[in-house]
């Protein structure tokens, strides 16, 4: 029978696509990955016979090799390679060190040396975020927009939507002042209480929005300024 021919609750990648992968089994995890049947068994079929020649045993199919697999039928070198390939995934993910930085930030100054050499002696604006998880280690960073010499967009929708695919708990706003005066402005104020706003409504905090000038910065945790109305 067709993959096309099954049920939806029965159909690898749809199935995948709503209840998750650990939903799915070893022979229709494989299925995703060989794609296709081939004359009148479907992927799942045939994943089947390929884990029961490597004795139904996840560790002995990562050892075998393209040629080894081939043995089965119906699995050709494409597939094999898919599933060899998968594997070392797995192997690189399994020993790749940790990116996430196991330093908690517990300072406006902190934020401000770990960027500093991102934004020193910029002639325009740039608009960073950085994002922590619920230990204010730092998990991620990321350029949002360059602007002119005065100003810059912050997208809160991008913000939230990106902190929210990181799962992040906290985030703190980064961006400079090429003039060398670090006081916010009221659009600088504005947009923080905007942010702030949308953050706490999906459980994220907004940890600071720092401004950064060569030699100097300016906190809004610091100064306790007040965003909100």
């Amino acid at each position: 029978m067709k993959i096309k021919e099954l049920g939806p609750d029965d159909r690898p990648r749809e199935k995948m696509a709503e209840k998750g992968a650990g939903a799915l089994s070893n022979a229709e995890l494989t299925a995703v990955l060989i794609r296709t049947g081939c004359g009148k068994e479907n992927a799942v079929e045939i994943s089947r016979k390929l884990l029961k020649s490597a004795g139904d045993s996840l560790v002995s199919l990562s050892g075998m090799t393209v040629k080894q697999m081939c043995r089965t039928k119906g699995m050709g070198p494409g597939k094999a390679a898919s599933i060899v390939a998968a594997f070392e995934l797995g192997r690189r993910c399994a020993v790749e060190v940790s990116t996430v930085e196991k330093i908690p930030i517990t300072a406006p100054a902190m934020i401000y040396r770990n960027m500093l050499h991102h934004m020193k002696g910029l002639v325009h604006e740039e608009c960073w975020v950085i994002y922590l998880n619920r230990a204010n280690y730092i998990i991620g960073r990321e350029k949002l927009s360059t602007g002119g010499v005065s100003a810059t967009v912050i997208d809160v929708k991008i913000i939230i939507k990106n902190a929210l695919e990181r799962l992040a708990s906290g985030i703190i706003l980064v961006h400079n002042h090429p003039s060398g005066n670090p006081q916010p402005g009221p659009s600088d104020i504005r947009q923080t209480g905007v942010l702030k706003k949308a953050a706490e409504t999906f459980d994220i905090s907004l940890v600071d929005h720092i401004i950064i000038s060569d030699g100097c910065f300016y906190s809004f945790a610091d100064e306790r300024v007040e965003v909100m109305h």
